[in-house]
C-alpha cells in the first residue's frame, strides 16, 4: 500500500531506564537520527511519583514515548512521512536504549493514496 506516512505503535514490556528523563531524551534523538528524520523540537517531562514522556517533533511527523516504570512499560510512536522513511529501523534503537524483554510492534499506513481525491 502507498500512504502519506507509516505509523508504528510500539509496546515495550520488561525494560529499563522507563524513569529516566536523559535516557528518554537519548531514545528520541537516536530513534529520528536512525530514521533519517529531521529534529525540529524535543520535551522530556518527567512526573511524580514516576513515569516521563517525551516527544521529539521531527519534520517528517513525530516520536513520542511514554513510560510506566512500575509496570515495566512504555508506549512508543514511530510517525514519519516521505518516500523512503522507513519507521522500523527505530526498533532496534528503541531496544537497545531500554532493553525491552519483548517488543510488539502494530503499523498502520496513514492516508492511503488511493483514498485522497
Amino acid at each position: 500500500m502507498k500512504g502519506l506516512g507509516r505509523h508504528l505503535i510500539l509496546e515495550l514490556w520488561g525494560g529499563r531506564n522507563f524513569n529516566s528523563i536523559v535516557a528518554v531524551e537519548k531514545a528520541l534523538r537516536d530513534a529520528a537520527a536512525a530514521c533519517a528524520a529531521t529534529l525540529k523540537d524535543i520535551r522530556v517531562y518527567h512526573y511524580s511519583p514516576e513515569g516521563v514522556t517525551g516527544v521529539a517533533v521531527l519534520a517528517e511527523s513525530h516520536i513520542t514515548i511514554h513510560t510506566w516504570p512500575e509496570y515495566g512499560y512504555a508506549a512508543v510512536d514511530v510517525f514519519v512521512c516521505g518516500d523512503g522513511a522507513d519507521p522500523r529501523v527505530a526498533i532496534p534503537v528503541l531496544r537497545g536504549h531500554f532493553e525491552a524483554e519483548r517488543i510488539q510492534v502494530m503499523e498502520v499506513v496513514r492516508g492511503i493514496a488511493s483514498c485522497i481525491e
